[in-house]
């Protein structure tokens, strides 16, 4: 039998930066946790990001992620929302790295696309194929859900790569 592997999933924002942990045997993918750290609505730059900090953290601690797979950021019309999102992936990428945990990263299509097929799915339909993919998902936000098909993606181009690689060696 081969050890599991742990994906953390990470959904990042300013507001709300959703996580999700899976466990990877073989092709088997198992829920483990999930959930969305929340900073603080209003107050300084630095103390949200400062949350988001040690929420990750913490539940990179926790939960002892062998792996993590992170969002990448879209750019919008307000370039100022698009920069405060963008420090907020900056935490999202540091907290695993600082754990020594490889860290890969997605466009949004992307995980839309692995997860339902096409790249342009709304909330409900990643919602509802996270419940199909992970039955015993269970999530309190939509940052959350997201997070878990961000983790969901990762393991599958991690065994697409691992086999395109053992056919060519």
């Amino acid at each position: 039998m081969t050890a599991a592997i742990r994906i953390l999933g990470i959904d990042p924002g300013l507001r709300r930066t959703g996580w999700g942990v899976v466990a990877m045997r073989g092709n088997a993918l198992d829920f483990i946790a999930a959930g969305t750290v929340r900073a603080p609505i209003d107050g300084a730059l630095a103390v949200r990001l400062l949350a988001l900090h040690d929420g990750l953290a913490a539940i990179v601690a926790d939960h002892a992620p062998d792996e993590a797979a992170v969002e990448q950021t879209f750019v919008n019309r307000d370039a100022a929302a698009t920069l405060k999102l963008g420090q907020a992936r900056g935490i999202a990428l540091v907290v695993p790295a600082r754990a020594g945990i490889v860290v890969a990263e997605y466009a949004p299509n992307a995980v839309k696309k692995t997860i339902v097929g096409v790249g342009h799915a709304d909330k409900a339909q990643i919602r509802a194929m996270v419940r199909v993919l992970l039955p015993r998902a269970r999530f309190d936000s939509d940052d959350a859900a997201d997070a878990l098909a961000i983790a969901v993606c990762h393991a599958h181009h991690r065994t697409a790569a691992a086999a395109r690689r053992q056919a060519v060696g």
